[in-house]
């Protein structure tokens, strides 16, 4: 039992150490657990506790990052804010004051908004404030800062004016509490009529006014055809109406016509560029009103909260004034011409108009914008122009002719151009040595002819024959008009033809039978011209005192065209003064003989510079057709050359001639560069006298005459005597003896009766081609009269003359003076048939008489330097004023 309890007691002590055992080794894990659990959480304590400083850093980075990426955007956005505002706003519209100029916006380019102030933005360069204002809305102005809103006014004013040409703004300022002196800085626009001041009760009538111009605005320059003036200048480059800004500073509370009309400029006058700056006077809400209010903590522009904004200080005064100056300077000395490339089609669109109704071109811009035509057809068939000095005839006539000359080709059109006036700007027309292009469609170019009317008698003979050619090929194909004619004969050439002439007044002052002539050819011209497609142009300072018009009313009224430069007298109709109050490059053009109902007025381009005409020359001269010829050039200040003149370089050796040799004298006042010709046939009285005492021109007329016969006969085959007695007169005289080699014989006064002897005497005989070239023969009068074996030098002088052309021998010889020739020839009661023909240098008419001339009282000849007048009995009705050629070498 014992040993029960003892194995029991044994067991159960067993048991318990076991479970002892078991109990400690549970509490070391536990307590191991405890330990680690107790250092997790150590660490998790720490680790939290450092969680906030981690997440604050991170939190604070990711915040800067976002800070300095809005700060970049802000940046960036204000630059291209900025960007944004000096493209809309350039130059004048967003300069600031230091260094601020008028910078105008080209043609057809907006004026822009224009800057007030700057907005401020943190951490950005400040952005310039702009308001739209001209063609795109008005401002109004409200707020306690007087002062910040007299800024606002200044600048947009100033800014207005400096960035639209000169003249391109007009002000208008109604301020009945202060009578303008807010506006007083811009009192110089006023002397150019830029400014203009309404008086207290005045209100009403400004704004009558403003809506009246919207009115006349929409239908006669809008017309439809654009929405705004903005617009139409993008469309067509030409603004043809200023900006109209009306300043309006305060008032008694507005009538309710007032009030209808200011809202009617307010929604209907940005379109048509009538804008409106105000203060005091509320305006309607509309999109087109930008609100900028001034407070003494600030100023916003636009509504509600609107947009902080920072004023500019108000221009300097002495900046206003002077740029007001200057405006008002450039406006008084007149508007800049238009470019002459506005009259010219495009390059492919040239030469493709057809002239057989008629030619019509633009002369120059409308006031609304519109191009001023000009035609020349069955009606209005020709055309007057009048100007004094200076105000643009010239360039007038050149922007005409290029209008022309660009649409029709040469064979559409022709020009004949002279020019009565002294000057060479139309000799740009011919070819020259500095430019040798020509214009394709011009015939006949005549300068300097003031003193050559002779000049403008051949070209209206030329005119008046080419008249009658087209009118009998018009009655030949039985049909009156050139466009019928054209029709029916599509083979011929038939151009129109316009003849310009410059101060035309010349051709027909006096009372001689050049002015005769030319009124008649001009009337018969002017009445039947118009049918067969010739046009005349007559251009003149003034009309008054051209006595060949008086009493031929037929004459002025077939110029029913009339062009009248500024101050132009009695172009237009007795009670038509529209000329007397135009500015410099414009000219009113009426269709309507000069009627005050068919005035329109033109703004002319500038077309007479040399760089500006040359463009459009050289371009035509490009597309000239192969058998174009340079235009024939008179230049009545140029001596011509016999080694230049057609005549002469058409002369050959022994050409079958049978009516004689030719003797070239001078070039012939002409449309056609022709020489004066003396026949020397085997026929009584073909001897020529040159007299009068001009020793070079009488020199060249003989020195022509024998080289031009020298060029007809070969080498020996004909011979020259010169006898020289006069010594000024020795050097032409030697080199043409000289020049003729062993054709030639020299005398002088020693020798020069044993020429007179050997000749006579040789006459019986017959010989070859003798020509007697005897220079200031009167000077040999005493040893010719000396006797001679059985005759006296002048006797056998007197035989030759006689009976030399017959036997092929002819007298060209120099008498210094009519009488002195008489004297030679047996006295005053003397016979002269044995002179066929003579050159009258300076010699009066009358000296002539009826015995050298045909009639009474001599020929219409005034003598001038370097002219001569020709008459040969055996062809000439009346004498040919010619111009001797100048010296050979």
């Amino acid at each position: 039992m014992a040993d029960r309890r003892t194995q029991l007691v044994t067991r159960v002590r067993d048991t318990l150490a076991e479970a002892l055992g078991a109990a400690r080794t549970r509490s070391s894990a536990a307590q191991a657990d405890l330990t680690a659990g107790r250092e997790r959480l150590a660490r998790v304590r720490r680790a939290a506790a450092a969680v906030p400083d981690r997440v604050g850093a991170e939190r604070d980075r990711r915040l800067a990052e976002i800070d300095a990426r809005h700060a970049a955007r802000i940046a960036e956005l204000a630059r291209r804010a900025t960007d944004a505002a000096r493209r809309e706003a350039p130059g004048a519209a967003a300069d600031e004051w230091p260094g601020w100029r008028p910078t105008p916006a080209d043609r057809g380019e907006p004026a822009g908004a224009l800057r007030i102030g700057t907005v401020r933005i943190p951490g950005a360069e400040p952005v310039p404030a702009l308001v739209p204002l001209l063609d795109a809305g008005h401002v109004h102005l409200a707020g306690d800062d007087r002062e910040g809103c007299d800024a606002v006014v200044s600048a947009l004013l100033l800014r207005a004016v400096g960035r639209a040409g000169p003249g391109a703004v007009r002000l208008v300022g109604y301020d009945p509490e202060h009578l303008g002196s807010g506006l007083a800085g811009f009192a110089p626009l006023g002397t150019a009529g830029l400014l203009t001041f309404v008086g207290p009760g005045g209100l009403g009538r400004l704004l009558d006014d403003l809506v009246e111009q919207i009115r006349r605005i929409n239908e006669t320059v809008l017309a439809g055809e654009h929405g705004s003036l903005r617009e139409l200048a993008a469309a067509t480059g030409r603004r043809p109406e200023p900006w109209r800004v009306a300043v309006l500073l305060g008032g008694d509370e507005l009538s309710r016509h007032e009030r209808g009309q200011l809202d009617r400029v307010v929604r209907t006058g940005a379109a048509c560029g009538v804008h409106l700056v105000v203060r005091g006077v509320p305006l309607p809400d509309d999109p087109t009103v930008t609100r900028v209010v001034a407070e003494p903590d600030g100023a916003r522009v636009g509504g509600p909260p609107g947009l902080p904004v920072r004023l500019d200080p108000p221009p300097p005064a002495t900046l206003v004034t002077e740029t007001c100056r200057d405006v008002a300077a450039r406006v008084n000395a007149g508007p800049p011409p238009t470019p002459f490339t506005d009259l010219l089609p495009p390059p492919e669109q040239m030469w493709q108009e057809d002239s057989a109704i008629g030619l019509t071109a633009p002369i120059g811009e409308g006031p609304h914008g519109r191009p001023v035509r000009l035609t020349l057809g069955d009606y209005p068939p020709h055309a007057l122009i009048g100007g004094p000095s200076g105000t643009g005839k010239t360039n007038l006539i050149f922007a005409w002719i290029g209008a022309l000359a660009a649409r029709y080709s040469p064979a559409e059109l022709e020009f004949y151009l002279l020019d009565f006036k002294e000057g060479v700007s139309f000799a740009r027309f011919a070819q020259g040595r500095r430019d040798p292009s020509w214009l394709p469609h011009m015939r006949l170019v005549g300068i300097n002819v003031n003193t050559d009317r002779e000049f403008g008698l051949a070209l209206l003979r030329f005119l008046a024959e080419e008249l009658r050619r087209r009118a009998d090929a018009a009655k030949k194909h039985e049909v009156t008009k050139l466009a019928e004619l054209r029709a029916v004969d599509p083979t011929g050439r038939w151009p129109r033809i316009v003849a310009v002439v410059d101060e035309f007044q010349m051709l027909l002052a006096g009372r001689d039978v050049v002015a005769r002539e030319a009124a008649d050819l001009l009337e018969d011209l002017a009445r039947r011209g118009r049918s067969q497609g010739i046009h005349l142009v007559l251009a003149s300072q003034d009309v008054r005192g051209i006595e060949a018009l008086w009493g031929r009313p037929a004459l002025v009224a077939q110029f029913t065209l009339r062009i009248a430069l500024p101050k132009a007298l009695r172009i237009l109709a007795e009670r038509n003064d529209a000329a007397q109050s135009l500015p410099r490059w414009h000219a009113v053009i009426n269709a309507e003989s000069g009627l005050p109902e068919g005035n329109e007025v033109a703004r002319i381009p500038s077309a007479s510079d040399w760089e500006t005409w040359s463009g459009l020359q050289h371009r035509l001269w490009r597309m000239r057709p192969q058998d174009a010829a340079p235009a024939r050039l008179f230049d009545g200040d140029a001596i011509p050359r016999l080694a230049d003149a057609p005549d002469f370089r058409a002369l050959v050796a022994d050409a079958a001639t049978p009516r004689g040799p030719v003797a070239l004298l001078g070039e012939i006042i002409d449309v056609q560069a022709r020489s004066a010709v003396l026949r020397l046939p085997r026929a009584p009285g073909r001897n020529l006298a040159v007299l009068g005492t001009r020793v070079d021109e009488a020199c060249a007329v003989l020195d022509a005459a024998a080289r031009s016969l020298a060029r007809q006969h070969r080498p020996g085959s004909a011979r020259f005597s010169i006898a020289c007695l006069d010594p000024d007169a020795d050097p032409v005289a030697r080199s043409l003896y000289e020049d003729l080699a062993d054709n030639a014989a020299w005398y002088d006064e020693e020798t020069v009766p044993e020429l007179m002897a050997e000749t006579a005497e040789g006459l019986a005989a017959g010989s070859d081609p003798h020509y007697l070239l005897l220079f200031a023969v009167d000077a040999a009068a005493g040893s010719l009269a000396a006797p001679a074996g059985r005759r006296t030098g002048l006797e056998q002088l007197r035989r030759i003359l006689h009976d030399g052309p017959e036997r092929r021998t002819h007298v060209l010889a120099w008498w210094r003076g009519v009488a002195r020739m008489r004297a030679d020839l047996g006295g005053p009661a003397a016979r002269t048939d044995q002179i066929g023909a003579w050159v009258a240098l300076d010699t009066h008419g009358g000296e002539l008489g009826s015995s050298l001339y045909p009639g009474t009282g001599g020929p219409d000849w005034y003598p001038r330097p370097w002219r001569g007048l020709f008459f040969d009995r055996a062809v000439h009705r009346t004498g040919q004023v010619i111009i001797p050629y100048g010296p050979s070498r």
